[in-house]
C-alpha cells in the first residue's frame, strides 16, 4: 500500500495491498477498499464505503456512502456517487439538518463497469456489470449490464463489451465487439456475454 503524505485515510479504514492512495485524496471511517486500487488526487471515499480489488477513482471522484462498487469498476474525474434522495441543509423549521435527519442511501456498481468524467449517478440506482456511462451523464434509473448510456437523464443508445468499445449489431440479436471479436447475444432486452470454454456463461466477477 502507497498512501501520499497530503492524503488523509482514516486509522479505521481498511486498505488492500497494492492500493495507491494519491495527494489530498480522503478515506473515511470504515471505508474498505480492495487490492490493487488506485485512489487519484482529491477523491473522496465516504464512511463505510466498499470497493472491490482493482478498482480506480480518477482525480476528485466524489463516492458517498454507503456506495457499493464491484471489482474492476472505473469512476471518471469528478464523477460523484450520490446519498442523499431529498437533499436539503436545513429541516422544515430551519434547524440545521444532522445526521439524525435523513437516512444516506447508496449507489451500487457492479463489476468492470465506468463512469466517465463529471457524470453523477443518483442514488439509490444500481450500474450493472460491465455498463459504460457517458461523462456527463445523469443516471436516475438502474442500468443494465453491458449498456452505453448518455445524456441527461441517461438513456441506453447501445452495448458495450468488457473491452469498453460499443457493440455492432450482426442480426438475430447477436452483437459483435470491435476490439476482441467477442459475440454477445441479446434477448428480451438483456444482454449475455460470450460462452466460456465449458460451453456455459463466461465467468463475470
Amino acid at each position: 500500500m502507497t498512501v501520499a503524505p497530503t492524503a488523509d485515510v482514516d486509522e479505521r479504514a481498511v486498505i488492500g495491498a497494492g492500493t495507491r492512495i494519491w495527494h489530498l485524496a480522503q478515506i473515511r471511517e470504515r471505508a474498505t477498499i480492495g487490492r490493487d486500487c488506485n485512489i487519484g488526487r482529491g477523491a473522496y471515499v465516504g464512511p463505510g464505503v466498499v470497493l472491490g480489488d482493482n478498482c480506480k477513482l480518477q482525480n476528485h471522484a466524489l463516492v458517498y456512502e454507503p456506495a457499493r462498487l464491484g471489482d474492476g469498476v472505473f469512476v471518471g474525474p469528478a464523477a460523484v456517487l450520490t446519498n442523499d434522495e431529498y437533499p436539503r441543509a436545513v429541516t422544515p423549521d430551519g434547524r440545521l439538518k444532522t445526521g439524525d435527519d435523513w437516512t444516506a442511501v447508496g449507489v451500487t456498481i457492479g463489476a468492470g463497469a465506468s463512469i466517465g468524467a463529471r457524470a453523477v449517478c443518483v442514488a439509490p440506482v444500481t450500474v450493472g456489470r460491465w455498463a459504460l456511462v457517458a461523462a456527463g451523464a445523469v443516471v436516475t434509473t438502474d442500468v443494465p449490464d453491458f449498456a452505453l448510456v448518455v445524456g441527461v437523464p441517461a438513456r441506453r443508445v447501445g452495448w458495450v463489451g468488457r473491452a469498453g468499445h460499443p457493440l455492432t449489431a450482426k442480426g438475430d440479436g447477436v452483437w459483435l465487439c470491435p476490439e476482441t471479436g467477442a459475440e454477445y447475444l441479446e434477448r428480451d432486452g438483456v444482454l449475455s456475454p460470450p460462452a466460456g470454454p465449458d460451453g456455459g456463461p463466461a465467468p463475470v466477477r
